[in-house]
């Protein structure tokens, strides 16, 4: 056997970024995937190479990233999807969000968690009460049923994810790192910690989490996977999977049963319609090309998937923005205003707007009305802008209603030479979820309940069966003169998703960026956005000029320089372009320098 060598990873403290990089867009006129794992982009590539389609890639993308990067992502969470069908160039989203136990109640939880009448409280982040049903299951199989090719079977889609856990995969750094600062909640969240942890009889219990260049393997998971690509839906909803995580669940002190797993097979993911504002904001019309039939360009359209994700805040926030420059508010920013005082204020402020109505309104449209429509009414976003003030950070912002104006979280991009598209995010909430493992199944399983409400009569006060506040959301663009696929792009990252796909597409359309320039920029983001708080204070990445940073502050901003490996707050995006050449679709992508992943295109 040759020498064990670690001269690959020889530093322990490895810096994030020990010199300045740069990655190239990438281009193809065939397909391109794009993601934060190398090897998953591999799964996506040779499921396109075997004639599947982006839907289907998308699936294998997505059990990969579960085996290589499990504290993103994993089949014991959430997803969405919007996919765009060349063909009819309509835009399909699906929600495959998973609900509450059907047992729970918001007395039962409070009881539980001892709060005394009128205190507020929350869900705590690793306890199995924050475990609701994992959607993603469901919504893979939905995922190539509704939109797949039909030429590939589940089995041979989820075969590369399959092989990566039963003879193993090596391990990347950022993904390492996540491991390790989550072994110490992965080991005590449950007894069965040691199915996802590295082997090592040196180590304390004989595991420890993998380190950078490590092969890891997951035959656990890998087991769970051929049981969903054999057996279907019914696979993991009932018999041993669904039997393991009802037992950890409860044994635990959460509610989760074999009645709720059953009903999300049932009808848990929803095939619903994709919200949209049109955008033509900051000149942009006449900074691209014209149609892809030589016509005038008119602008984008913008495509989130609807509540209880909170994609609905990146639309808003877009609208409030051109809100402001059409009254003069703020002006149309030249390139070399990018990432200046006076456009991150209006960034930050347009935001912290949309986020104050998000985070009343924005819950399961199943139980609670939410009035989409209203919030993104033209009428009711001028009524909003006018909290806007230039010179000032705006008062506490409450929630408005649109009733009284008279009106109504990993992600990856996928394309293929047919030119569909499909952006999707699968996840996990907060980082490995609860931790909890089902045993015999290698995944662990969310805790999306987190965010649900505690007070009595908000909308998004948790309650049996129902879906809480998402933050993972997925984006596409159209261009508005033909309904051509423009973008499939997104950024992961908690609340930092809605804010990221702002600042992505104006980076692109506005200041006039490539793809991968668009992810490399700094970003601000943020911090906790709530109605209920008054925080000011926004996360600001390092490379934003001293400049403008003391400018922010000047105007009332609370700010936080984060540097190095905090930089991964700023979330992980992907972003795949389209346009045409000599009558060719070409696709540019762009993969986030803040996560391990590429761009892997098919020849």
């Amino acid at each position: 056997m040759p020498l064990n060598s670690k001269a690959v990873y020889a530093k322990a403290d490895a810096d994030y970024v020990p010199f300045a990089s740069r990655r190239s867009t990438v281009h193809s006129t065939k397909g391109i995937v794009s993601c934060t794992q190398p090897l998953a982009a591999a799964a996506g590539h040779k499921i396109l190479s075997q004639g599947g389609n982006a839907a289907d890639a998308a699936v294998a993308v997505a059990a990969a990233i579960n085996m290589a990067e499990p504290g993103s992502t994993g089949i014991g969470g959430d997803m969405f999807a919007l996919f765009y069908n060349a063909q009819t160039k309509k835009v399909h989203a699906l929600n495959g969000s998973g609900r509450y136990p059907g047992k729970a109640t918001l007395e039962k939880v409070r009881k539980d968690l001892n709060l005394a009448p009128g205190a507020q409280g929350s869900v705590p982040m690793l306890s199995a009460l924050a475990a609701t049903v994992p959607g993603a299951a469901a919504g893979w199989v939905d995922t190539v049923e509704k939109f797949g090719s039909g030429k590939l079977s589940l089995e041979q889609i989820l075969q590369p994810a399959i092989e990566m856990g039963e003879e193993g995969f090596v391990v990347s750094e950022l993904s390492s790192s996540g491991w390790q600062e989550a072994e110490k909640h992965i080991r005590e969240a449950s007894p069965n910690f040691r199915e996802m942890l590295k082997k090592d009889s040196t180590a304390k219990d004989g595991v420890r989490a993998p380190l950078p260049g490590d092969i890891m393997k997951n035959p656990t998971l890998a087991k769970t996977f051929r049981t969903l690509a054999t057996e279907g839906k019914k696979g993991f909803y009932q018999g041993r999977i669904a039997e393991e995580i009802v037992k950890v669940a409860q044994s635990l002190g959460g509610y989760l049963d074999l009645e709720d797993l059953a009903h999300h097979a049932e009808v848990g993911t929803q095939e619903v319609d994709a919200i949209s504002l049109k955008f033509t904001g900051q000149d942009i019309a006449s900074k691209q090309t014209p149609g892809t039939d030589g016509g005038a360009n008119q602008g984008v359209e913008v495509w989130e998937h609807p509540p209880n994700g909170q994609g609905i805040v990146a639309l808003m926030a877009l609208g409030i923005m051109e809100e402001l420059e059409r009254t003069g508010k703020i002006p149309k920013f030249s390139n070399a205003q990018h990432n200046s005082t006076a456009y991150l204020h209006a960034l930050i402020e347009s935001l912290r707007i949309a986020f104050a109505d998000a985070a009343w309104w924005v819950t399961d449209p199943d139980v609670e009305k939410v009035p989409s429509q209203g919030l993104l009414d033209r009428g009711y976003l001028a009524e909003r802008a006018k909290l806007f003030q230039t010179d000032n950070v705006a008062d506490l912002l409450d929630h408005g209603s649109p009733a009284h104006n008279h009106c109504d979280t990993v992600y990856f991009a996928v394309t293929d030479r047919e030119g569909n598209g499909i952006s999707f995010i699968n996840s996990n909430y907060a980082g490995f979820g609860t931790h909890i493992i089902p045993a015999g199944c290698g995944f662990t399983l969310q805790n999306r309940g987190a965010n649900f409400s505690l007070q009595p009569g908000h909308p998004n006060a948790l309650a049996p069966n129902k879906r809480p506040y998402h933050t993972i959301i997925p984006a596409l663009i159209t261009n508005v003169a033909d309904g051509s696929l423009h973008s499939v792009y997104g950024v992961m990252g908690g609340f930092m998703q809605p804010q990221g796909h702002v600042q992505v597409l104006l980076n692109m359309l506005a200041f006039g960026y490539h793809p991968q320039a668009a992810l490399d920029s700094p970003r601000i983001c943020i911090k906790a956005p709530t109605s209920e708080d008054n925080d000011r204070t926004v996360c600001v990445e390092e490379g934003i000029s001293d400049e403008a940073i003391e400018g922010l502050r000047r105007l009332g901003h609370r700010i936080e320089v984060l540097k190095g490996w905090e930089r991964s707050f700023f979330g992980r995006g992907q972003v795949i372009r389209v346009h045409y050449d000599e009558d060719q679709q070409v696709y540019s992508a762009g993969s986030d320098p803040r996560g391990d992943g590429m761009a892997f295109p098919l020849l």
